[in-house]
């Protein structure tokens, strides 16, 4: 395995800017997402690591080899597709073998490769069979395993769960997340799915308009986003917009004067998200905003609610299907304080 480093990467199509300035560094055995809506430009920049695509501008080294120019086959970079590309002629271990075969692998080394990826993904039993023969799940592992068997240098994965069922997803999500690990895989993964790349990455980086809005943990993007649209992207949050009054207090326009733990010169508007904010009968935090459930909906675990402010916003609030003493009755029609402390205020700049 090896870091990567991408300098000032960027793509033009014609007059259309694909991807602007990309610059990421990525350590030896990391995992990282490329995360944002369609269009973003994370599918062309993993293609220019990948060497399907020419960059306009900018470098990509794979420890301290520079891989920009050299043509795919020359990088040793395995590759999982979103439609698996699996050749339908071709048993699942012929189509493990083709990857070997395209690297120049001696011939002698093939069936211990083909062994070996195939065991890795548990479908050793299966290589004789063709891909009409198996699963979504199945195919995904066998690309997986096409991918595994040249042993690559930095493993890239291309929406590679959009095309299974819900619970599939989350079994061979896991199940990649898990093999890498063992491998110690430098693996640039892309998604569009929030939940997808909060589960799986070391970091991630968010995209939009072909440029990366904010690059950290899961965590940290989460807590912490840079910006509006990282907030708004990596998951539900009530925006209040508004002024700064003091160094801790914040006056929404509809009046609300909240407490927040920090201040941003300029701060133009609070945000808070939908699992930070309880229903209470009784008002108990410095935030306690009066309201009436507007609607609900259940979801087992927790109760989505939707809160109507006297003041008139509306905000979304989840809450666990396990009420205390001081919660209020979460149906619609209820009278509650929507409660925040001030360590779930982030405070925004534009």
């Amino acid at each position: 395995m090896a870091k990567v480093s991408i300098q000032a990467l960027g793509k033009q199509f014609g007059n259309a800017v694909a991807v602007a300035d990309f610059s990421l560094d990525i350590a030896d055995g990391e995992l990282i997402t490329l995360l944002g809506p369609s269009g973003c430009g994370k599918t062309t920049t993993l293609r220019m690591v990948a060497g399907f695509v020419e960059p306009t501008a900018g470098s990509i080294l794979v420890g301290d080899r520079d891989i920009t120019r050299l043509p795919a086959h020359r990088r040793n970079t395995g590759m999982v597709f979103q439609r698996y590309a699996l050749f339908p002629h071709m048993t699942v271990a012929e189509n493990v073998s083709f990857g070997l075969e395209m690297h120049k692998v001696p011939v002698g080394e093939r069936e211990g490769r083909i062994r070996a990826a195939l065991d890795m993904v548990r479908m050793t039993q299966l290589r004789d069979r063709y891909p009409r023969q198996l699963s979504g799940g199945q195919q995904q592992r066998i690309a997986v395993a096409r991918a595994l068997a040249i042993q690559p240098d930095v493993f890239l994965l291309d929406e590679p769960l959009s095309n299974l069922d819900a619970k599939l997803r989350v079994e061979v999500r896991d199940e990649i997340r898990s093999l890498q690990r063992r491998l110690g895989l430098t693996t640039i993964f892309v998604t569009h799915d929030q939940e997808e790349a909060l589960a799986v990455s070391d970091r991630m980086a968010v995209m939009h308009d072909g440029k990366v809005q904010q690059v950290g943990t899961p965590e940290s993007l989460y807590e912490s986003p840079a910006n509006l649209f990282v907030a708004d992207f990596l998951g539900k949050m009530n925006f209040f917009p508004g002024r700064l009054e003091s160094t801790n207090r914040f006056l929404t326009d509809k009046g609300h004067s909240l407490v927040v733990d920090r201040s941003i010169t300029g701060g133009t508007r609070v945000g808070v998200r939908p699992e930070r904010i309880s229903l209470l009968a009784q008002p108990a935090t410095d935030n306690a905003l009066a309201g009436v459930v507007e609607s609900t909906v259940y979801l087992g675990f927790q109760i989505d609610a939707r809160v109507r402010l006297r003041t008139g916003e509306l905000l979304s609030c989840q809450v666990p299907n396990s009420p205390t003493a001081a919660s209020a009755p979460v149906a619609v029609g209820s009278e509650v304080y929507a409660c925040f402390r001030p360590a779930d205020c982030v405070l925004f700049t534009e």
